[in-house]
């Protein structure tokens, strides 16, 4: 067979529009537009996202601090110094059992409260639903410190309304927000009030998208209301498990808001947090150990999102 023959037929065989292997067509005028559009964002993103934290990482590794700010570019690498320094702070590592306390009790608290809520609006109230849904999505977007004024009120430890309704009983309350004890439960019981709306949004949003068939179907196999629940509904439900699970707890490892309005990270460092520490060694000066203790707390928030991936996912 000819060469002119087998160059035929390759012609003839490769898909058409598809450049051939010896030189690629320039970009079309549709790409080419495209490419120029996005070309503000990919700037954008490159200086003010991918740039800062491109920087960031590489501060970590030096001993920057505020007074090199004049001259960036003077400072000495010290390698995993800063890390290591972090690791061996012990408030630093009261911080990781803070937050670690913080996370571990009020993630699934926040959940439990959150499916709860959904489900009986779901299933029981059916009139009034969307002002059920406003008030209970309401803290979600309230202000910090309004949230802080009332919970202030609450926990009082003379006239607060808590332990007014506990003396009622016979029971003196504690100093809520001064107690070693108290103080972070207090914080987390804030904080599942105050987060718990957004995920019984998306709880309900998951329970009125499963079919009503599928319950029925249960139901004519004579299965209970919390057989359907437990065996039916809750495992299509794991997507939306993993997604508030995974936003819930990126959310409260970082969390920064409740002590730093509430005890300032008191009573002796029983309710300082990561975030709250690190802002602390940033408002000192100590740049490069501040962005050594927030990378450190980015593996540690990557590690258990992959964890949960690892045990949430559909199987």
């Amino acid at each position: 067979m000819s060469t002119a023959t087998l160059q035929e037929k390759s012609a003839r065989v490769r898909p058409p529009g598809r450049p051939s292997a010896r030189g690629r067509r320039p970009l079309d005028r549709q790409t080419l537009a495209a490419w120029i559009l996005a070309l503000p964002f990919v700037l954008l993103f490159l200086a003010f996202s991918a740039g800062p934290v491109i920087g960031s990482l590489g501060m970590s590794f030096t001993d920057i601090k505020q007074r090199d700010l004049r001259t960036p570019f003077a400072v000495n690498g010290v390698g995993i110094e800063n890390y290591v320094k972090a690791l061996s702070d012990e408030t630093f590592r009261r911080a990781a059992l803070n937050t670690a306390y913080f996370v571990v009790v009020g993630v699934p608290l926040t959940l439990v409260a959150a499916l709860g809520a959904a489900v009986l609006l779901d299933r029981g109230v059916k009139k009034f639903q969307s002002l059920f849904k406003v008030a209970y999505y309401l803290p979600v977007v309230t202000s910090i410190v309004a949230i802080a004024v009332i919970w202030r009120f609450v926990l009082s430890p003379d006239a607060g309304l808590l332990n007014t309704v506990l003396g009622w009983v016979g029971i003196d309350g504690p100093n809520w927000l001064a107690s070693k004890t108290w103080a972070m439960p207090s914080l987390i019981a804030m904080a599942v009030w105050r987060n718990f709306g957004s995920a019984m949004i998306i709880f309900l949003a998951g329970l009125q998208g499963i079919p009503q068939s599928v319950e029925e179907a249960g139901q004519l196999d004579g299965a209970g209301s919390w057989q359907r629940f437990r065996y039916l509904i809750l495992p299509l439900l794991r997507p939306t498990v993993l997604f508030t699970s995974v936003v819930t707890g990126i959310g409260y490892l970082q969390f920064f808001e409740e002590p730093f309005v509430m005890t300032q990270g008191g009573p002796l460092n029983s309710t300082v947090s990561v975030s709250m520490y690190t802002y602390q060694q940033f408002g000192f000066g100590n740049y490069g150990l501040a962005t050594a203790m927030s990378y450190l707390l980015f593996v540690v928030i990557a590690v258990v999102t992959f964890i949960q991936f690892r045990l949430l996912r559909e199987k």
